[in-house]
């Protein structure tokens, strides 16, 4: 059996094989696009790995020969003193999974070469920080684990103790260890906690993507982030995300440094906005659909890394559908048949009389609706204080670890971050109110607290979020409630239409009614 695959418009897998991650690139080979040069190792391997214990026989030597293939399609050499060749490896499990799995950056950056990057660019800070974020990235993945190390000696310090291993100075040897980890990440307690919360079974397993280094830290013309091809929260025809420039992607997905509008790309980087937001129509386009989009730039070349659809909720979905109809990419029946009865739950989205609160602070509102709650400061004592009441999951950032945390609260907060970040995409994956990036706030996990202009308020204090204004209030201010939109009422009056029933029903029933009546016209023709 091949165990491995390489990423590119030839290859034909089902997402089920390769991972929706690798399905996703491999359309954005065919579209053109530019996508670093790699291969993928396939969910088969990981249950093979998962019920033996170890990787599958014959996979040691396809990585060998998959890595010969990467060094010429890159002129380079993995772990090479000259030109040396450095890799991300990502999971990529058929369904999304955001941040549930492990990932290595700079994979390949043993000591020799970071030498050799060190003498190509001239740059040693560069060379150095390189290999300090494999260091952390691969200790993470090693021990489960969020280590905090500012230098490449407290970073190899940690991965000694907490696991009693060293990192090898031998670029083949970390990648066996790199997949490894990755396929063990498929079963840790966050994964199984959040398959269980999205119904996703747990035999699927995950692949693994090997990809050529693209490094968003090399330069002040380099840089990092995610974008939507339209609003998340609203569904507006415009392009919307974060940017950071002179780091890797994990720093925005991470929420851990403090982002930039993905606007500001215009102005600083005209040629990589373009290019992103010409292929954000492309893919639009292929997909018929709105996508979401990694990518990465240096030295002012875009390279993409990621694409999916976007998968809109309430208010937004609406808006969406109804445009995709309007732009002819889409049917009406289809637009109709991609609402549910769910999203029109979520479509008057509830917020905060600002005017009449005690407003804390502001961020930005990542997912709408209003959640009132009692703070916690941990996922632990989220998980705890839920059981007697809503409870606001109050974090500088989340991690993948803060999931069961994310789970139990009502609505998220977070110090830092932007609207991709971890805590962001989690809430928005599980319809929570979340706000993000409220810098006006302090959150001290230590001492169980939330310091705002002078004030301290201890855990346990209620407060209100609104995930679309991205404000935070004291107590319980008055919620007023929208109207229904234009587009709402033109879907449903699209829904009567197919439905060929007008009379006095709720707006859910309406839609389950045009459901119906689609799916049997298609069953009959």
């Amino acid at each position: 059996m091949r165990w491995i695959r390489p990423l590119s418009a030839q290859v034909g897998e089902t997402a089920e094989t390769i991972g929706a991650k690798a399905h996703g690139l491999v359309a954005l080979h065919r579209l053109g696009l530019p996508v670093p040069a790699g291969f993928v190792v396939t969910t088969e391997a990981c249950r093979a790995f998962l019920r033996e214990g170890r990787l599958p026989t014959g996979l040691d030597a396809e990585l060998t020969a998959a890595m010969r293939g990467l060094e010429t399609a890159t002129g380079r050499r993995f772990g090479g003193t000259q030109r040396p060749l450095a890799v991300s490896v990502r999971s990529g499990a058929g369904v999304s999974m955001p941040g549930m799995m492990n990932t290595i950056l700079n994979l390949g950056l043993t000591t020799q070469a970071t030498a050799g990057l060190t003498a190509e660019t001239g740059d040693a800070r560069f060379a150095l920080n390189s290999r300090l974020r494999f260091l952390t990235t691969f200790a993470s993945a090693l021990t489960n684990t969020v280590p905090e190390a500012d230098t490449i000696e407290a970073a190899e310090d940690l991965l000694r103790q907490r696991s009693g291993r060293t990192v090898p100075d031998d670029a083949a040897r970390q990648l066996e260890l790199a997949v490894e980890a990755v396929f063990s990440s498929w079963n840790t307690p966050r994964a199984r906690t959040y398959r269980k919360l999205h119904d996703i079974p747990h035999d699927l397993g995950t692949a693994v993507i090997v990809q050529a280094m693209v490094f968003g830290n090399r330069d002040d013309r380099s840089g990092t982030g995610v974008a939507f091809s339209r609003d998340p929260n609203t569904g507006e025809k415009a392009p919307f995300g974060d940017v950071l420039f002179g780091h890797q992607g994990e720093d925005v997905v991470s929420g851990r440094s403090l982002t930039h509008p993905l606007r500001e790309l215009a102005d600083r980087e005209p040629p990589i906005w373009d290019a992103l937001t010409s292929a954000l129509n492309r893919i639009e386009a292929h997909h018929r659909d709105a996508c979401y989009v990694e990518f990465t730039f240096q030295a002012g070349e875009l390279w993409l890394l990621q694409a999916r659809p976007g998968r809109f909720v309430g208010a937004a979905a609406v808006r969406l559908a109804t445009d995709l109809a309007d732009e002819r990419l889409i049917t009406r029946d289809e637009a109709l048949l991609r609402v549910s009865p769910h999203h029109l739950r979520h479509v008057r989205t509830p917020r905060m009389a600002a005017a009449e609160a005690d407003v804390l602070g502001g961020g930005v509102g990542a997912c709408p609706g209003v959640a009132t709650g009692r703070i916690a400061t941990t996922t632990d004592a989220a998980v705890r204080m839920a059981a007697d009441g809503p409870v606001i999951l109050a974090r500088p950032e989340t991690s993948p670890h803060d999931l069961r945390g994310l789970a139990a609260a009502t609505g998220v907060l977070t110090t830092r971050g932007g609207p991709a970040s971890h805590a962001a995409v989690v809430a928005r994956a599980m319809g929570k109110p979340a706000v993000v990036g409220v810098t006006d706030l302090t959150i001290d996990a230590a001492d169980a607290s939330v310091r705002a202009g002078g004030r301290t308020f201890g855990e346990g204090t209620l407060i209100t979020i609104d995930g679309t204004s991205g404000e935070v209030a004291l107590g319980t201010p008055p919620i007023v409630t929208n109207t229904a939109d234009a587009h709402l009422r033109r879907l449903l009056a699209w829904a009567d239409q197919a439905s060929g029933d007008h009379s006095h029903r709720t707006e859910a029933q309406r839609l389950s009614a045009a459901h119906a009546a689609i799916s049997t016209s298609s069953a009959t023709s």
